[in-house]
């Protein structure tokens, strides 16, 4: 019987020549990530275990971005901590004072490629199958046992297969898509599954846009979302990483629990309505729904495209009096180059508030607090109850350029219609 990318990937990092799925495999890891909310339990971790050092420095990355330029004393000391932690270990991948969003980090930056495995202290490391890697999340304890041997123990998922086929049509964007897939599939309809999205409208899609879709394989309870490696994703690596790497890919006669499948032509702009994900319709029955609070980041939707998607509908224009927009570039680089085009400026004279890069928002609980009653249309994954701010709130999830369009009218508005 044939594998699927990811039981190829977990044979391979276990040393066996198959892996079906409920298979428990001890497997190498590739590298491994936590941030500044996550890394000061792995160190509670590696202390009380008695850790005396990573196993390899060179495969560990450190990023500041949920509490990034600190926020509260207790931030700055568990900063302060991780820092030197990083000079002990001689840890050379660290990303402070606000470099951005950990997972635009690991791939912007080189530290994913096809075929390997990867850990992150972070529910969203499954955005780097966006690259045809299995990228997942797990526990700050759990982290602490791959920095002392460089491997961890792990079950097979079964997988998923979605397959996209044509292209999106104007005004629509990755990020419909993806809320499409998880209204179909639900909050808990993919737990501890792998999913592999395939098609022709993937390999159309370029890898921001493959990152966006695998971001949200975990709002479908996803242990992975892997898209198949290809001529863009070799593109996009030159010149990021040196290394090499091996492109994996399913057999045909690779066994699938379910499979799903889209004409992209036909997915419309879509908003995931509070408090659930998969709370999913079209953003045209929505239209009464006035906002006070747009927000333009995150580790979905913070990149380069997507501020620019945003600053082409509200160019010239300037927002609704009543809302305030805030933006996030997911990283310095995306800040420097959204700089270098213009659209920074464009975002600007809008109306719009540039936040540093980071999670800001996203995160909730330091900036951009929703008061409540309030109401707010953001690009980014989660829409729980009192994720950014007071329980009385309510965060809808849509595209940029939906965020963009709302922002303009005060009220959430298709992008078809501006």
């Amino acid at each position: 019987m044939g594998m699927t990318i990811a039981e190829k990937i977990l044979a391979r990092k276990s040393n066996r020549e198959t892996v079906e799925p409920g298979d428990v495999v001890r497997a190498e890891v590739d590298g491994a990530m936590i941030n500044d909310i996550t890394g000061p339990l792995t160190l509670d971790a590696v202390k009380e275990a008695n850790i005396q050092g990573v196993w390899d420095p060179d495969k560990v990355t450190v990023v500041f971005d949920h509490q990034s330029p600190p926020t509260t004393v207790e931030a700055a000391q568990q900063q302060n901590e991780l820092r030197e932690f990083v000079k002990d270990q001689g840890i050379p991948n660290f990303y402070g004072d606000v470099e951005g969003v950990c997972h635009q980090i690991m791939v912007e930056r080189g530290h994913v490629l096809p075929g390997q495995l990867i850990v992150g202290a972070d529910s969203h490391t499954c955005t780097y199958g966006a690259l045809g890697a299995f990228g997942t999340g797990i526990g700050s304890t759990e982290m602490a046992a791959v920095f002392a041997r460089g491997e961890l123990w792990f079950k097979a998922p079964e997988s998923i297969k979605i397959e996209v086929e044509n292209e999106l049509s104007d005004e629509v964007m990755p990020k419909d898509l993806v809320l499409r897939m998880v209204g179909d599939i639900g909050a808990e309809g993919a737990i501890y599954m792998s999913l592999e999205i395939t098609g022709s409208a993937m390999e159309k899609m370029d890898i921001p846009g493959r990152m966006s879709i695998c971001n949200m394989g975990v709002e479908m309870g996803a242990k992975a979302a892997i898209v198949p490696p290809d001529d863009r994703t070799e593109y996009y690596l030159e010149g990021r990483s040196e290394d090499e790497y091996l492109k994996t890919f399913s057999d045909e006669e690779a066994n699938f629990r379910e499979k799903f499948k889209y004409d992209a032509v036909e997915v419309e702009p879509m908003v995931a309505c509070p408090d659930s994900v998969d709370n999913v319709r079209p953003v045209e029955e929505l239209e009464s729904v006035g906002i006070q609070q747009a927000f333009l980041g995150s580790c979905t939707n913070g990149r380069l495209e997507d501020l620019r998607a945003a600053a082409e509908i509200l160019e010239g224009e300037e927002i609704a009096e009543e809302v305030r927009m805030l933006v996030a570039p997911a990283s310095r680089e995306v800040y420097r180059n959204g700089l270098e085009e213009g659209i920074i400026t464009d975002l600007v004279e809008a109306g719009a508030t540039i936040q540093n890069p980071g999670c800001t928002t996203c995160w909730g609980g330091h900036l951009g607090i929703l008061a409540a009653g309030e109401t707010c249309i953001s690009s980014s994954n989660r829409n729980f109850r009192g994720r950014m701010g007071s329980p009385e709130a309510e965060i809808y999830l849509a595209s940029p350029k939906t965020v963009a369009a709302s922002a303009l009218r005060g009220k959430i508005t298709s992008p078809r219609e501006i």
